[in-house]
């Protein structure tokens, strides 16, 4: 593959706190044991990222620190493996990611029992452990996860996170073919990807809810209908598509507290609420969630993560037979900053990719 160099680019917070994102060189590390390190030339640019780079999120263990390298949507070739990976499943110039979750113990009753996206004693790429945001980095042997030949390296990158999240959170909804699905902020990173999945993969009947400004992605990406939440009364409408029994689930997508609301009034009975977007600042109690309505109509409310390593390689599997299509724009390292006020100000469609190769 090359030399590697001593020294590579990287996109640090430096200012934790702030929307603030600077250019720095930093060494490039050497694999140990059971690790690869991969040349990274693309990342996906998730929200996420903006709420660790903000210390939005009141529930995580610490501050984030500054010259914190952010980002886990990581797509590159493998340059260097280190000691013990000889037997690996991967090897020198393959292709692989590097996901919300960069490595995990394989050993806790989380990961034992195939929950590993929520392993007890996970390390989070782009929170304490240098992040995709950069042109090298390290990930194990065993957890860094394959790319199908046919799926470019751009639009592989937002499936690690965002596809990934979306398709297992469907899986959970345990919604079957046919049956109603509403998606809030369905026309978001994840919302766009869960229309396709949802409409296409899984042959859910999909009502997407979103700003009318994304009207036209939502409908490209699969939906049989859309709501705007700045217009319509969401509630009433969902009744009216449904013929007045609401959605067999319902996925919040986005970060916002009036949108996790709002859910319960759309589903069914004995419908699911699945929780995925993360709300910034003081949490606050899901609204309207009464025990006695939801005992009395068999309703359930789940948390769904970033999903498993199994389910990060199906998705890609799905997004290399073009079920799935993320819906992006590239940028380049320098433009980082820029991309997060577009971000916090809402004005993004679909999802943002930082291509490292300049």
């Amino acid at each position: 593959m090359g030399d590697v160099p001593k020294k590579h680019k990287a996109c640090v917070y430096d200012k934790p706190g702030e929307i603030s994102t600077k250019i720095v060189e930093l060494d490039t590390p050497e694999p140990g044991a059971g690790e690869v390190l991969i040349n990274l030339t693309h990342s996906g640019i998730c929200h996420s990222d903006m709420g660790v780079m903000m210390n939005t999120w009141a529930l995580l263990p610490a501050p984030t620190q500054e010259g914190q390298v952010g980002g886990h949507e990581g797509v590159g070739k493998i340059v260097k493996m280190g000691p013990g990976t000889e037997n690996s499943h991967v090897k020198v110039g393959d292709r692989v990611g590097v996901k919300w979750i960069s490595a995990i113990c394989d050993s806790c009753p989380a990961c034992l029992s195939g929950n590993d996206g929520i392993c007890f004693n996970q390390k989070v790429s782009g929170y304490y452990t240098p992040g995709t945001f950069q042109q090298y980095v390290l990930g194990p042997a065993s957890y860094v996860t394959p790319i199908p030949d046919a799926l470019d390296s751009a639009a592989a990158a937002p499936m690690l996170c965002a596809g990934v999240t979306v398709y297992s959170a469907l899986r959970k909804s345990e919604a079957k073919s046919g049956e109603w699905v509403v998606l809030l902020g369905a026309g978001g990173g994840l919302g766009h990807l869960a229309c396709q999945i949802s409409a296409r993969g899984m042959g859910h009947r999909v009502i997407g809810v979103d700003h009318g400004s994304k009207k036209d992605l939502v409908m490209e990406s699969g939906a049989e209908y859309f709501i705007d939440h700045t217009k319509d009364n969401v509630e009433e409408e969902v009744k009216k598509i449904t013929g007045g029994l609401g959605a067999q689930a319902v996925l919040v997508l986005t970060a916002a507290n009036g949108a996790y609301a709002s859910a319960v009034d759309l589903l069914r009975f004995a419908g699911t609420l699945v929780c995925v977007g993360l709300p910034e600042g003081k949490p606050v109690p899901i609204a309207k969630a009464f025990p006695q309505l939801l005992i009395m109509k068999a309703q359930r409310i789940i948390g769904s993560a970033v999903g498993s390593r199994k389910e990060a390689i199906e998705t890609l599997e799905m997004a290399s037979r073009g079920i799935v299509k993320t819906h992006f724009r590239t940028v380049k390292m320098d433009e980082l900053t820029d991309v997060f006020n577009e971000m916090n100000e809402a004005k993004i469609s679909g999802r943002v990719v930082l291509d490292m190769t300049a």
